[in-house]
């Protein structure tokens, strides 16, 4: 039981996009070009391309805006993690699995919906490629599934589906 919630403690420490951000690239003019730049911003290599056109910058700008650090979301995790911790040494036992589970349910739910909301922003980066597409030249080649000979965590699609209009 230690052991899953140790693992469960590991994981959740990663960042979700580590290995999405490296790896990404976009085809235009024959040539591979990198989504992601070094900058914090994600989507900034085809931020040249894409503000050619306004609609497209309006989603790529909606995209990075979607992407940065979401603080509550942070402070979810933080407090499932100093619940989970807060279970492993206390004494009675009792408590110990209350907080051990709340902690658990808590640090999950946080991940799915940081996921969820993670996952249907990348189509604001799509919407901004296909509307560049429809009115310019040269194309961006862009498949956000493609994988290139290596285990991805990005394109397995771990998260909720949701249909929000207001």
């Amino acid at each position: 039981m230690r052991f899953f919630f140790f693992t469960l403690i590991f994981l959740a420490s990663f960042p979700v996009s580590a290995i999405e951000t490296c790896s990404r690239v976009a085809i235009i003019n024959y040539q591979e070009v990198l989504i992601d730049s070094n900058s914090s911003d994600k989507g900034e290599g085809l931020r040249y391309h894409l503000e050619k056109d306004p609609v497209a910058k309006m989603h790529l700008d909606t995209y990075q805006k979607n992407s940065r650090v979401m603080w509550p979301t942070a402070i979810v995790g933080t407090a499932g993690t100093g619940l989970l911790l807060y279970g492993f040494f206390t004494s009675d036992p009792e408590d110990r699995r209350i907080f051990l589970i709340s902690g658990s349910a808590t640090i999950l739910v946080n991940f799915l919906i940081a996921r969820t909301l993670e996952v249907s922003n990348e189509s604001n980066l799509t919407k901004a490629i296909d509307e560049y597409n429809k009115r310019n030249l040269p194309k961006i080649f862009f498949n956000p599934d493609e994988t290139q000979g290596q285990f991805n965590f990005s394109t397995s699609k771990i998260g909720l589906a949701q249909q929000w209009t207001f």
